[in-house]
């Protein structure tokens, strides 16, 4: 049941990541997602085999303690964005902050549940979102592609550290599966430990007590 649930929140916390991606870059005049149908919640545009099935299963049911995984890239082209400067960057972190804020919502409402009514197992389901969504936010502005956080990082820097950085995005990429499995290796030996502390702490934080 816990396997299960895990699961289930992991992908459609990935969804609703993927579409506000799509939401921000409409909202600063690219309509390439909202013409492709995927400004919806609806998982079926959206599934991709690999990355919200396979991956999330094989880490929900395997008890990782890393919540990992994506959906359909959500199209858009940066040269429709009113803001030329930002745009880009903002359309990046918009996943992230999107499952952030979902954690802060779901966690509040773990710390307020007795106030607001909640029973056990209503708190036990909004923990388990929060505590997801604020691992998988996070994760996705690490400063490595293709994550959030290295095209955020590269829309705001100037154009000649920019230009340096989209190569090395281009190569990366390039290697396809071999590169995100390497990261993943590296991050799971080096900065797991860590990183999960510090979801581990800021999750506390929200909910008012350690976990």
């Amino acid at each position: 049941m816990i396997t299960l649930l895990t699961f289930v929140i992991l992908i459609l916390s990935i969804i609703a990541h993927e579409v506000a991606h799509g939401y921000a870059a409409n909202s600063l005049g690219d309509p390439t997602a909202r013409l492709a149908g995927r400004l919806t919640l609806n998982p079926l545009p959206h599934i991709d085999l690999m990355g919200s099935i396979v991956i999330p299963a094989l880490l929900a049911f395997g008890g990782s303690p890393i919540f990992f995984g994506w959906a359909k890239p959500v199209p858009y082209n940066p040269y429709n964005l009113t803001n030329q400067r930002w745009g880009e960057a903002f359309v990046a972190v918009a996943g992230s902050a999107t499952n952030i804020l979902l954690a802060i919502i779901f966690g509040l409402m773990v710390r307020f549940s007795s106030e607001i009514g909640l029973d056990q197992t209503a708190t036990w389901i909004a923990m388990h979102i929060a505590f997801i969504n604020l691992f998988l936010g996070l994760f996705n502005l690490i400063p490595f592609p293709p994550l959030d956080g290295f095209t955020a990082l590269r829309a705001a820097l100037p154009w000649r550290l920019s230009s340096g950085l989209n190569r090395l995005e281009q190569q990366v990429r390039s290697a396809g599966i071999l590169s995100l499995v390497l990261f993943l290796i590296i991050f799971s030996s080096v900065f797991a430990g860590p990183f999960s502390s510090l979801v581990s702490w800021l999750f506390g934080l929200i909910i008012g007590r350690g976990i």
